[in-house]
C-alpha cells in the first residue's frame, strides 16, 4: 500500500494548486490528479448533484488503488465529504476555507472571503465561521463567472480583471486585511489580486496546510511511501486537456476520460 498513489480530485484544473503543494512536500508519492472539468463548476450546483459526482470520483480513484484521496475542492468537501468518510474504508483529506488562521491574525477585524455559492451556502461553513469569526466583520463575495474563465484558461483575460475589481470593491470598502480563498481555482488568480490589492492585505489559500495534512495521515497510518525513485504522476481529464497542461507548464502528459 505504501507505494500505491494518493488521489486527488477536483471539479476542474483548480484543485492542481493543491497537487503542487503535495508533490512539493512528498515528491517521492504517486498521485493521480482527476480534474472532473466536464461537470465544473461545482459552486452552483445543489447538494446532491455535488454528494453524487464526489462519489463517481471517489470510485474512480480507488479503482485506481489509491491509498488515499484528497478532496481537492472547497465545495466538495464542505458538502461531500462526511459522507464519503462514512461509506469509504480509506481516509479522506478535505480542504475548507482558511477562516481560523484570517479571524486569529486580523488586526482590523474584518476579513474578505472569495469562494463559490455552493461553499459559503455550506454548514460546514457556517459551522467554522461561526467558530472562530465571532465579532468580526467578515465580507463574503461569490466568485460566480471566475471558475468558469480559469477552466477556458483565461487566467490573464481582462473578464477576470474586471470581475475581481467587482468583488474585492466592497471588501476593500469594509477596511478588510485579510483575503481568504475559498477556491482551489483561485490560487491561480493571486498575481492579479496582489496587483489590486494594498499591499498590507494578506491572501491566504489553504494548500501548504492541505499538503502537511495529507503528510500527517499518511505516517499516522503507515502509508507514506518510502522509496526514492522517481515518483509517477497521472492527470486525467473529462474536459479541455490543453488548459491542464498550460496549468502544469507542459511538464506532464495528461490523459481524457470519458466519464
Amino acid at each position: 500500500m505504501q507505494t500505491n498513489p494518493i488521489g486527488i480530485f477536483d471539479s476542474g484544473i483548480g484543485g492542481t494548486s493543491i497537487w503542487k503543494e503535495i508533490h512539493s512536500l512528498l515528491p517521492n508519492e504517486n498521485t493521480i490528479y482527476l480534474a472532473d472539468s466536464a461537470n465544473a463548476p461545482y459552486g452552483i450546483k445543489g447538494k446532491q448533484a455535488i454528494v453524487d459526482l464526489s462519489i463517481k470520483n471517489t470510485e474512480y480513484l480507488i479503482n485506481q488503488g489509491c491509498k488515499i484521496i484528497v478532496v481537492a475542492c472547497n465545495t466538495a468537501t464542505t458538502n461531500a465529504i462526511s459522507l464519503l468518510r462514512k461509506n469509504y474504508d480509506i481516509p479522506f483529506i478535505g480542504i475548507e476555507p482558511a477562516i481560523k488562521p484570517a479571524a486569529l491574525n486580523s488586526k482590523t477585524k474584518a476579513i474578505g472571503i472569495l469562494a463559490t455559492k455552493g461553499t459559503l451556502s455550506s454548514d460546514l461553513f457556517y459551522t467554522t465561521t461561526s467558530l472562530y469569526a465571532h465579532g468580526l466583520k467578515v465580507v463574503e463575495q461569490v466568485g460566480e463567472g471566475l471558475v468558469e474563465l480559469i477552466e477556458m484558461g483565461k487566467i490573464n483575460s481582462e473578464e477576470i480583471k474586471m470581475l475581481l475589481k467587482e468583488y474585492l470593491k466592497p471588501m476593500l470598502e469594509a477596511n478588510i486585511d485579510y483575503l481568504v480563498l475559498g477556491c482551489t481555482h483561485y490560487p491561480y488568480l493571486i498575481p492579479q489580486l496582489i496587483e489590486m490589492l494594498p499591499k498590507h492585505i494578506k491572501i491566504i489559500d489553504s494548500g501548504e496546510a492541505v499538503a502537511r495534512q495529507t503528510k500527517a495521515v499518511l505516517e499516522k497510518h503507515h502509508l507514506l511511501n518510502l522509496q526514492t525513485t522517481k515518483s509517477k504522476c497521472e492527470f486525467y481529464t473529462n474536459g479541455n486537456p490543453e488548459v491542464l497542461k498550460t496549468i502544469l507548464d507542459n511538464s506532464f502528459e495528461v490523459k481524457t476520460l470519458d466519464f
